[in-house]
């Protein structure tokens, strides 16, 4: 059976030694000293070891099951569940006026990062409650928010997000889920929904649906798109349950992973919804949900690669497979472990670069996010808004690569389901494509938000860049190994918005280049993170830190990265500089 274990000092690692939460102007931040931030880390990775993990098998094999009409999570996903609530573990950054603690964002990220790790399916449950609620907290009326978020903080009733259809996706302006006003404030919503993740299940009391829906007569495409509050069961005006409302699962999705959250079919028959905000900006408030989501789906990526990566390295120390060609490594044996073998190496040291510096990136982009909302900072706010793209397209692409890398490792053994490692393969796929798949995320990335306020946030991500290496080009130890290569790759980056810029009249060749843009970009954000945690780590060691081995390999780790990794840029803008005619050469006919 496959192990896991929180990576507690990395996580303080990159809380403390790189963020440096507990010093920054950020109201709350001056709560998050290390024995604070260590007690939550720790009791969260003790309940993903304990209680989450062994059921991540259970959820994988029994999945779901509906039975006339209800549906069952597997075996002992309600008791976990149970248990998540009575830690406050689904209340984390929530508003206390609601029953949440408060806490910065930064801390529920860091909490959650082990669970998606030990359980990602189990863990959706709460996810798609928290963006449920952050939505209704940030759009909804206040007799919404009184009526719905305190049940929905405490996980009593969990949410979720409809907005497939099954002939629209991306495209949500083809939508035909429609709403008719009933007169008395409330609609009559209409339609049939896809892919809804925890649609329907046994481990709440109800399920507050945020569904997006056209109101008759409303504006054509996008524009007429509104977004409705539809509770499984009627909420009465004291807080009771009521009637059953007219939406229902009709089935369970049969999936590749992730087989522990049902996700559902779900059939509204002109059930009971409640506009949230106004009348056809139902986008501008669903946006408020996928824009957490995307960084949720972002740190799924990963976790699922470093939970990978820990069997990966137990199975690398303890398989005995040939020879050392240096010398003999374990003469008591008949062969050596795999880990003596240079490729061997590559591979696990490729996982680890990625883990770590995408698992600074995702902190660095909560950490945006409650800068910009605990002190109305619109220039993070810009930031995090440039980096969302890139946090969930290139952690999900690079997690599944190095899950699958993973599982390489293993040789047979990987593609044998008794070892578990197909799992963290088949879970980790799905992040690659919801909440907006990756060739969209590029779209966005490269279509809008390079252009966002005048270009004013890609600048000063530059500048952020460009800052950094000249306020440390004196440090020798830094210059070589961080600084030089991650100059080189910023400038690649440069070079691939100047290029779109030139070709501003020839949207394809923006367009054809896009994914290799995002990547390209992806690569030179963990560069950055890389040059800081190095910085951070010799520090540490000047400092005198006791745990000598845990930042020299850090420091070992970010010089891997910088040299095996970090000149993909290169090759991505060679991409990029082909432009378009390539891609667009033949006809459709012809594929």
């Amino acid at each position: 059976m496959p192990i896991y274990n929180a990576p507690v000092k990395d996580i303080q690692f990159v809380l403390h030694d790189l963020l440096k939460v507990s010093e920054q102007d950020i109201a709350g931040f001056e709560d998050l000293d290390r024995d604070f931030t260590g007690a939550v880390v720790e009791e969260a990775g003790r309940i993903a070891t304990e209680v989450l993990h062994p059921l991540n098998v259970v959820g994988d094999t029994q999945g779901c099951v509906m039975e006339n009409g209800v549906v069952r999570t597997p075996t002992g996903f309600k008791e976990a569940f149970e248990q998540m609530k009575e830690g406050g573990w689904t209340a984390m950054d929530c508003d206390p006026d609601y029953g949440g603690q408060g806490l910065p964002y930064v801390m529920h990220t860091a909490a959650q990062e082990p669970f998606v790790s030990a359980n990602m399916a189990f863990n959706m449950y709460q996810g798609l409650t928290h963006g449920a609620y952050s939505a209704i907290y940030a759009h909804g009326s206040d007799e919404q928010k009184q009526k719905y978020l305190p049940k929905m903080v405490s996980c009593e009733w969990t949410g979720t997000m409809n907005l497939t259809e099954p002939h629209c996706g991306t495209d949500l302006g083809l939508m035909r889920t429609k709403a008719v006003p009933n007169g008395d404030g409330s609609y009559k919503i209409s339609g049939q929904k896809i892919f809804i993740s925890a649609g329907e299940h046994d481990m709440a009391d109800n399920i507050i649906h945020l569904v997006l829906a056209k109101i008759q007569g409303g504006p054509e495409g996008i524009k007429g798109v509104s977004l409705f509050i539809v509770p499984k069961f009627m909420v009465n005006d004291d807080g009771s349950l009521g009637a059953r409302n007219s939406v229902a699962c009709g089935k369970i999705e049969e999936k590749m992973g992730i087989h522990g959250n049902s996700t559902c079919v779900m059939n509204y028959d002109e059930a009971t919804g409640f506009l949230v905000g106004e009348e056809h900006k139902g986008m501008r408030a669903m946006f408020t949900m996928m824009n957490e989501a995307r960084l949720g789906v972002g740190l799924q990526g990963y976790a699922q690669a470093e939970s990978a990566y820990q069997n990966a390295v137990a199975y690398a120390n303890d398989r005995l497979q040939g020879r050392d060609v240096t010398g003999v490594k374990n003469p008591d044996g008949p062969a050596d472990p795999l880990i003596v073998h240079p490729d061997i190496r590559r591979n696990l040291m490729d996982q680890k670069s990625f883990v770590e510096g995408a698992r600074a990136f995702t902190y660095w982009g909560a950490y945006l996010i409650d800068r910009a909302h605990r002190n109305s900072d619109k220039d993070a706010d810009g930031l995090i808004s440039l980096m969302t793209p890139v946090i969930k397209g290139f952690l999900t692409d690079k997690g599944f690569e190095y899950a699958t890398a993973a599982q390489q490792v293993y040789g047979g053994h990987g593609y044998i389901e008794e070892w578990g490692m197909s799992q963290y393969a088949r879970d980790a796929r799905i992040a690659m494509i919801y909440e907006g798949a990756n060739g969209i995320q590029a779209l966005d990335l490269v279509g809008r938000k390079l252009a966002q306020d005048g270009g004013k946030h890609v600048m000063a991500f530059f500048e952020m860049v460009k800052t950094f290496i000249k306020e440390n080009e004196g440090n020798e130890a830094l210059k070589k190994d961080f600084l030089e290569p991650l100059k080189a790759a910023s400038k690649d980056l440069q070079a691939a918005g100047m290029y779109f810029m030139q070709n501003a009249t020839k949207p394809n060749n923006a367009l054809s280049g896009s994914y290799d843009f995002m990547h390209m970009m992806g690569h030179v954000c963990l560069g950055l993170m890389w040059a800081r945690m190095a910085k951070a780590a010799m520090e540490a060691l000047e400092g005198g830190a006791s745990d000598t081995e845990f930042y020299e390999t850090k420091i070992a780790t970010g010089r891997y990265y910088m040299a095996r990794q970090l000149p993909a840029t290169s090759m991505h803008l060679s991409r990029i500089n082909t432009g378009g005619d390539t891609v667009m050469a033949l006809e459709a006919a012809n594929f």
